[in-house]
């Protein structure tokens, strides 16, 4: 199709965007996917799994709720060769910073000059409390590198700004799964408190211990409520962080075991909340999807207000709590400047919240609509141009590329495979599963070997 009728036809109210979302963990693809249906509507959506060490299971895409028109799992290169032959209106990247990186060089090897090449997307999760500088200069040379606040969006500017770089795709909106039940419990105490646990934060095996003997105090010092002890994955699952030591296996080895009110949990974040009275959580993204509703939300600082955990993010949140202030009855409530800085409604109460939960969702991603649209009536689009290059970065660039098995101009390395239709079954199967061996060989020296290997280092 010449490039001019297809920029027409994109554009076309009744014609549904083909968007791809390239995800590689679980809360990527909820992010990544939520975020496509924001930017368009009712689009044709086609999701990618980045293989690798996160990639999720089909047990925790069920759990994150959201569907595609067609899922499948792929590399880095096969991806490439995806949009390039399918012509993608729109592609999503909901990936780590350096996997960002590989897919921006692969589009510019591709379509070196301007072109009718699919609109980049990309952005963060959740909380942006680490490696800012860092990931967000990996995920330049995107269209729309999107922030989830106006407090967001200044610091990525300031990033680009200070490097001498373009800051112009840079775009406000918000985290795209902030919605759901208002809170109508105001003022009646907590029946159901909910613990959201994190992967890798706290880190340490004694710390998360702690954590998890002090919800079990809770729920014996107060025998009236239903302590939820909301986990992520299953042992041998990864999400998006590396989780050496599970919150289940730790609840094995409480004394007497966890109390008859107090239980792990898995499900939607958003089904739990919905019975929430009480979120507790270290530096969770669930704390703003919490504080979205006018749930009374909790960030611990039992272990103190660190950088490495995150919750310093939250300073000024109004929502810094122990679990002793919990115990004596606490209930955080949001510091209404601080939740419009970050971009969430949070309580206005009921009747008004459930009134304004829609037109605050839609309206958060209005400029990004726009600026998508302006992008999409363009016949060609410039060449990709992130900042990293080899010339900028000659000693960082080429490490990250060839991890996706790119060369440094970001063409595909010698043995990279592009097509797989050609490869024999009984060849697909096998590397098939060796690919799942190997992931819970990994898998299991990350949650077993390793800890005991540290352990002894330490007598």
């Amino acid at each position: 199709m010449p490039a001019s009728n297809r920029a027409a036809s994109r554009s076309h109210p009744r014609t549904p965007l083909r968007v791809a979302v390239l995800a590689d963990s679980d809360t990527r693809w909820k992010w990544g996917a939520l975020t496509a249906r924001r930017l368009a509507a009712q689009p044709h959506l086609t999701g990618f799994l980045l293989r690798g060490r996160a990639t999720p299971t089909a047990r925790q895409l069920g759990e994150v709720g959201v569907q595609a028109d067609r899922l499948s799992e792929v590399t880095c290169v096969r991806f490439l060769a995806e949009i390039e032959r399918e012509k993608y209106d729109v592609v999503v990247l909901a990936l780590v910073g350096g996997a960002v990186q590989a897919v921006l060089h692969g589009v510019r090897a591709l379509w070196p000059e301007p072109a009718d090449r699919p609109v980049l997307v990309t952005g963060y999760v959740g909380v942006v409390y680490e490696k800012l500088a860092d990931g967000l200069l990996l995920r330049h040379g995107a269209d729309l590198v999107l922030a989830n606040s106006r407090y967001d969006a200044g610091r990525f500017r300031a990033v680009y700004e200070g490097v001498g770089a373009d800051a112009g795709a840079v775009t406000e909106t918000a985290l795209p799964f902030l919605d759901g039940t208002a809170y109508e419990k105001a003022g009646a105490g907590a029946h159901t408190v909910v613990f959201a646990v994190q992967p890798s934060v706290p880190e340490s095996r004694a710390d998360r211990a702690y954590l998890l003997e002090r919800a079990a105090r809770h729920a014996r010092l107060h025998p009236e409520r239903e302590v939820l002890i909301k986990l992520r994955s299953r042992p041998g699952e990864h999400t998006t962080h590396l989780e050496e030591q599970p919150y289940q296996r730790l609840a094995e080895r409480i004394p007497g075991g966890l109390p008859a009110n107090c239980r792990l949990v898995y499900g939607n974040m958003g089904e739990v909340l919905d019975g929430t009275d009480l979120l507790v959580t270290v530096s969770s993204t669930a704390a703003l999807e919490s504080l979205h509703r006018g749930i009374p939300t909790a960030v611990l600082t039992d272990l103190g207000i660190r950088e490495v955990l995150g919750n310093h993010h939250f300073l000024g949140s109004g929502c810094l709590a122990s679990w002793d202030q919990l115990d004596a009855g606490l209930l955080p409530q949001g510091d209404p400047k601080w939740l419009a800085d970050q971009g969430v409604t949070g309580a206005k109460g009921p009747a008004a919240h459930a009134a304004d939960t829609a037109a605050d969702a839609g309206d958060s991603f209005a400029a990004a609509r726009a600026r998508l649209g302006e992008l999409l009536d363009r016949p060609v689009l410039p060449a990709v141009a992130p900042y990293y290059t080899q010339v900028t970065a000659p000693g960082y660039l080429p490490g990250i590329l060839a991890r996706h098995h790119l060369a440094p101009d970001g063409t595909p390395l010698p043995g990279a495979v592009r097509e797989s239709g050609g490869e024999p079954r009984l060849r697909r199967w096998l590397r098939s599963h060796l690919r799942e061996a190997a992931r819970g060989a990994y898998r299991h020296g990350v949650q077993r070997v390793a800890p005991m290997i540290r352990r002894m280092g330490e007598l």
